[in-house]
């Protein structure tokens, strides 16, 4: 079943197109991984999906119904991101109250052993929160409210590491518990693909991959070697990304090689490994030219 649909969907600034005539389907019960380089439309596409702005163009469904204004996609749906607030004069506690009343699958007590474990007492008032306790308190919410539809844009910002692999580790043990259709956007993608299904990479105002994540893992090959080596016997391959650690120098490019090609590389000494799902991330929304790395080559060879 497809919790979300999307036919042809196009958002437009006035004369500024962010996402451009989208076609998607995310399936129900399992947890993607929205990704993409700064402005590609992460955050346009969820808040969409949401309800809280129109798209231009296209069809777009959630449960079956059109987001924006819908009653029935709001009360089972959760949208949390950096910027969500709540009233000045409301203390955690009394956000949590407020929270049962709302959301029909809301696990009180999860969220309070959840907030004493990360050391927020429920008298505090949400205001006064650092950067990093009011994006706790708000990953919180979002676990607790178990939501049908649960979205988490760019949940970590201003945690430190520990309370990272903590909400992550919550969320993906509620989950098991609790299956719901999760969308979750960071630019941490090392840190959060253990937990994802899917993928859903947004680039150039579109969907440039959308699936399981060992599809785009498969995508590419890791070429590890001497530079020259690879230059020699491996420049008939578009290199997606290079990089260069000590004596050894990394070439990613597209997994499209014969086994007798696989072969001959290992014959030359180039060692082939899998490349990880933040490598191929970074290898589709990177420079074919090779990155930052190239500048410092040049230089020496200036």
């Amino acid at each position: 079943m497809q919790t979300i649909s999307l036919r042809d969907v196009t958002k437009k600034y006035r004369s500024l197109t962010i996402l451009d005539q989208v076609n998607l389907e995310i399936r129900e019960n399992a947890i993607t991984g929205v990704v993409g380089r700064n402005g590609a439309g992460k955050t346009t596409l969820m808040k969409m999906i949401a309800g809280f702005i129109k798209e231009s163009g296209g069809e777009l469904r959630v449960f079956g119904e059109r987001p924006f204004n819908s009653l029935s996609v709001s009360a089972n749906t959760i949208f949390i991101d950096d910027m969500m607030g709540f009233p000045d004069a409301m203390t955690l506690g009394d956000i949590l109250v407020e929270c049962e009343r709302f959301y029909a699958k809301w696990d009180g007590e999860l969220a309070k052993r959840l907030l004493e474990y990360f050391s927020l007492p429920l008298v505090l008032k949400h205001r006064i929160l650092s950067k990093g306790k009011r994006s706790i308190f708000n990953a919180v919410v979002g676990i607790a409210a178990r939501c049908p539809l649960t979205m988490f844009d760019e949940p970590i910002t201003g945690m430190d590491s520990a309370a990272r692999r903590d909400f992550y580790r919550a969320l993906l043990k509620d989950y098991i518990a609790h299956p719901r259709t999760i969308l979750l956007s960071s630019h941490h993608v090392e840190e959060m693909e253990d937990l994802l299904e899917d993928v859903l990479l947004i680039d150039g105002k579109g969907i440039g991959f959308h699936g399981p994540i060992t599809e785009l893992q498969e995508k590419f090959l890791a070429l590890q070697g001497k530079r020259e080596t690879l230059e020699i016997y491996a420049n008939r391959y578009a290199v997606i990304h290079r990089s260069t650690t000590g004596p050894l120098a990394e070439w990613i490019v597209d997994n499209e090689h014969t086994e007798a090609e696989l072969v001959a590389l290992k014959q030359a000494g180039i060692r082939i490994a899998a490349v990880s799902a933040s490598d191929a991330y970074l290898a589709m929304t990177g420079q074919t030219r090779g990155g930052v790395d190239d500048v410092f080559n040049a230089m020496e060879r200036a």
